[in-house]
């Protein structure tokens, strides 16, 4: 886990957690910080698991840790946050030591993680699973005014 916790402390990941912080400090929904980011990296490795999938922890725990990085951007210019952080996680992804094969993988499901996944076994599938089933529905205060979908609500614990 030396290379994630090379994330955690990298300038780049560390002032966009800060300024994601920032803009939601009055946001009454989920939010993308990193209690979120930690609940989809533990969340996905138990999916990992329990499934016997195929995926190193370290590079998961990466994926699930930058897959928000571009969302002050977002905040800031429109631009969609799973395309606006692709340069940021490059970035970081070399400077923690990922090799070319990986930050490619990482970059895929960071870019992906909006989208229902072809094949849910893969890093990207994983990732999406994970941050979809991390959002506490079932004891959520603005469950009420939420947007997210009867289908996509998580009101039951499951992890």
């Amino acid at each position: 886990m030396e290379r994630v916790n090379r994330i955690l402390n990298h300038p780049i990941f560390l002032k966009q957690q800060e300024k994601i912080r920032e803009w939601e400090k009055d946001r009454i929904y989920c939010g993308h910080g990193s209690v979120h980011l930690l609940d989809v990296a533990r969340i996905g490795w138990i999916m990992i698991l329990e499934e016997n999938i195929q995926i190193e922890q370290s590079v998961f725990y990466a994926a699930a840790l930058i897959h928000d990085i571009g969302r002050a951007v977002q905040y800031e210019m429109g631009t969609r946050h799973e395309l606006a952080g692709l340069p940021l996680a490059k970035d970081v992804l070399q400077d923690c030591g990922y090799h070319e094969k990986e930050q490619n993988e990482i970059l895929e499901a960071v870019r992906m993680h909006r989208t229902y996944p072809e094949n849910e076994n893969t890093l990207a599938g994983v990732l999406y699973r994970a941050d979809k089933k991390s959002r506490p529905c079932y004891c959520c205060e603005a469950k009420g005014s939420c947007n997210w979908s009867k289908q996509k609500k998580n009101e039951i614990l499951i992890y």
